[in-house]
């Protein structure tokens, strides 16, 4: 079990940056991989960006390409997303999402994750 809280949502022009956190604990020595997912009223929850724990590899949806880096700290059990070049369209729920079992699943996939946050809001006005 890991419990995750993220942090570093608000509201921002289009154009602006953010930088979301998402700090980890428990038992955080079997994670695998985090994950950021985000979800917008009424539409389906959606990768964002990933990282595996070890080796720091990162993957971005074709959206995110470009303007977010992620990025993690082992130390601290924590998670980034850097935001930058915000849009209207970046207007969601960003959820933070940890991979701690060892099985079957591509870090784009929502269903790989077993652990999640509750969330924090981006809101990027135009």
């Amino acid at each position: 079990q890991v419990q995750l809280v993220e942090s570093g949502g608000g509201l921002v022009q289009a154009g602006g940056s953010l930088r979301l956190s998402c700090a980890a604990s428990g038992r955080t020595v079997s994670t695998y991989a985090m994950g950021w997912f985000r979800q917008a009223p009424g539409k389906e929850r959606e990768f964002v960006s990933a990282i595996s724990w070890s080796g720091g590899n990162p993957y971005y949806a074709d959206s995110a390409k470009g303007r977010f880096t992620i990025s993690r700290d082992i130390a601290k059990n924590t998670v980034y997303l850097q935001m930058n070049s915000l849009k209207p369209e970046d207007t969601a729920v960003y959820f933070c999402a940890a991979k701690t079992r060892r099985r079957v699943g591509a870090p784009r996939d929502v269903t790989a994750y077993d652990d999640w946050g509750q969330g924090t809001q981006v809101t990027v006005s135009s």
